[in-house]
């Protein structure tokens, strides 16, 4: 998180609130004890390395896992496509 967050004590204390409440949030919407690992790594891909962006994406990972995925999707295409 360090790579993404920075090494700010504060920021880094916030990010592990936003991630512990969207742990219990995925708990009791999807009776598991925690999202998968592509879903966390959509998460901080959605954020773009700031509080606001990682509470809105945790919050949409929620809401509906699909539509945080397709986000990370275009994402990852802007990535490549100015790469190219």
């Amino acid at each position: 998180m360090i790579s993404v967050f920075g090494d700010d004590a504060r920021s880094l204390r916030e990010v592990a609130q936003v991630f512990e409440l969207m742990e219990m949030a995925w708990h009791d919407c999807y009776e598991e004890i925690t999202p998968p690992e592509a879903v966390i790594d959509d998460i901080v891909l959605c954020s773009r390395g700031t509080l606001g962006g990682l509470v809105d994406a945790a919050h949409l990972a929620v809401i509906d896992r699909r539509d945080l995925s397709l986000r990370a999707s275009e994402i990852r295409s802007e990535s490549l496509d100015r790469s190219a």
